[in-house]
């Protein structure tokens, strides 16, 4: 079975009850190793009234031991969490697990520990030295954003032929998927040119993106008020977006639950559920879904098994 190292998140929020239920269902679907202190681990299995199984998998990390406060964004938690993805990153590069799975962490509980990245996302692609693709979803939908967190009246400079080119390309290598559709950025898809050139741009790095890979992965630019229509979706499930609302608005109001975060792109695999650290249900009894990190895990399990190709 592939070994996952799995970060276990802000543990003031849910991602230790997450992991200590799911477990059962985790381990017929790989070896996980849970990033986390062994007594922080028992201690907050007290808290939610919940066992530890006997055979939860534990990697020390290198956290201090402090008292975990439900639902409170904290300077020690926020560095315990950051601690423990740390670690899952190490048994990554050192071959010692095959991909890691996050759980949520708060980003400002990282900032009130000095930690200098907003996020998993931006960490990886300092920490690997390499930019990293986001891709939000699930079997049914996957938008892979190609830009993200940026302002929205920004956009259209980073619409370039040969940035796009090169992401899609890194895209395909990443995933080996294709039918891949690729929106276009501005209402009607430009309408050829009358409402903005962009699209002029996307359909150039498409055509040589195609060419590059030498089969035809990708098209568009699609109209983008009418790509997730349902019959398109029975056509394709992947989607690259040209910004971060384009792809996560329809993703949300269909598969909100269902949907994890993947991050593409870098020489190691690493999935996360698609939510928050909830902090007003954590440790208060009502049980939080675990259907995003349990997709978490298959579709780290699942990227694992495929070929690497060099980007």
């Amino acid at each position: 079975m592939k070994k996952i190292a799995i970060s276990i998140g802000d543990l003031n929020g849910i991602g230790l009850e997450i992991a200590l239920r799911a477990h059962e269902e985790i381990k017929t679907l790989c070896a996980p190793m849970y990033c986390v202190n062994e007594t922080m681990l028992q201690w907050g299995a007290a808290l939610l009234g919940l066992d530890v199984p006997m055979d939860f998998n534990t990697v020390e990390c290198a956290e201090e031991f402090f008292e975990i406060s439900p639902g409170v964004v904290s300077e020690k938690a926020g560095k315990a969490s950051f601690d423990s993805f740390v670690t899952a990153v190490a048994l990554a590069k050192s071959d010692n697990a095959d991909a890691i799975v996050t759980l949520p962490i708060n980003k400002e509980a990282w900032k009130q520990a000095g930690i200098v990245y907003k996020g998993h996302t931006d960490a990886l692609s300092d920490m690997l030295g390499d930019e990293a693709i986001m891709m939000l979803g699930c079997d049914e939908l996957f938008t892979i954003l190609f830009t993200h967190h940026i302002p929205l009246k920004d956009v259209s400079e980073y619409v370039k032929t040969k940035a796009l080119t090169r992401f899609l390309v890194k895209t395909y290598k990443s995933l080996l998927v294709e039918n891949i559709a690729v929106l276009g950025l501005n209402p009607h898809a430009g309408d050829g040119g009358v409402i903005g050139d962009e699209e002029i741009k996307i359909a150039k790095a498409i055509k040589r993106a195609n060419d590059e890979l030498d089969k035809n992965v990708f098209f568009g630019p699609l109209v983008p008020d009418t790509a997730f229509a349902p019959k398109s979706l029975e056509k394709c499930s992947h989607f690259v977006c040209m910004y971060h609302d384009q792809g996560l608005i329809p993703l949300k109001a269909l598969y909100f639950k269902e949907s994890i975060n993947v991050t593409l792109g870098l020489p190691l695999i690493r999935t996360s559920v698609d939510h928050g650290t909830a902090f007003d249900i954590a440790y208060k009894g009502k049980e939080p879904s675990t259907i995003s990190y349990v997709n978490a895990v298959k579709e780290a399990v699942r990227l694992s098994e495929k070929p690497v190709l060099d980007f």
